[in-house]
């Protein structure tokens, strides 16, 4: 089935699995710089609104940043290139709507990219390691209800509980759920998440129950 492109304002459930039997995280470390990392790379052209990262794969809960950010972000990034190559502005090279739709979701997968491919290299040195750590296709889903977002919140953090590695979304601290409970600084869509489950009680109270049936079942790593 074709992935859908990335597209500015989009949400989408981004997720992808280490290869063959291996782990993307060998220790605690390991966590900490991957979401450092991810926030290096994919800050600047997405928010976040929830995440997990598992032993051996990882969901992400994103939606792209709006169009003027995504331009903002290309010519800092691109536009030396693209005058030495092109012989022409970024602002032209973004003249239409449309060629920014089309550049936005290269853009985009270019940062995942090169975000992924980073953190394997840096696991590799580490572990004394060769090879691809991640499955060469990093999945996408467009969020594109609202039924679908509230039930994928509580998916990505009940995923620890869902496979054996907590006995509750509280013990794991590698996902967005204490987070949205927390009053320390964050660049996750905190205040968006509770608002949306009608604050902090409400979000508790949600994440109680089970996760929809039909939402788990559709989901390639169970």
């Amino acid at each position: 089935m074709m992935q859908p492109s990335f597209q500015p304002e989009v949400l989408y459930h981004v997720y992808n699995h280490a290869n063959g039997s291996e782990n993307l995280f060998c220790n605690e470390g390991n966590y900490g710089y991957f979401l450092h990392k991810y926030t290096e790379y994919l800050f600047p052209v997405v928010t976040t609104f929830a995440y997990c990262l598992m032993p051996n794969h990882f969901h992400f809960l994103v939606q792209v940043r709006r169009e003027g950010e995504l331009l903002a972000f290309y010519k800092e990034r691109f536009a030396e290139k693209l005058k030495t190559v092109f012989e022409v502005t970024t602002l032209e090279a973004f003249r239409t709507l449309q060629e920014l739709k089309t550049d936005a979701h290269k853009v985009v997968t270019k940062q995942w990219a090169d975000f992924l491919n980073g953190y394997t290299q840096a696991l590799n040195r580490q572990q004394n390691r060769k090879g691809n750590l991640f499955q060469s296709n990093t999945k996408r889903k467009e969020v594109d209800n609202t039924a679908y977002y509230t039930h994928l919140v509580h998916y990505i953090h009940y995923n620890p509980v869902h496979h054996g590695f907590a006995k509750t979304m509280e013990e794991w601290e590698f996902s967005s759920y204490q987070t949205c409970l927390a009053d320390k600084p964050t660049r996750l869509q905190r205040e968006e998440v509770l608002d949306w489950f009608g604050g902090k009680e409400e979000y508790k109270k949600y994440h109680q129950s089970k996760p929809a049936e039909h939402l788990a079942l559709e989901m390639e790593y169970q």
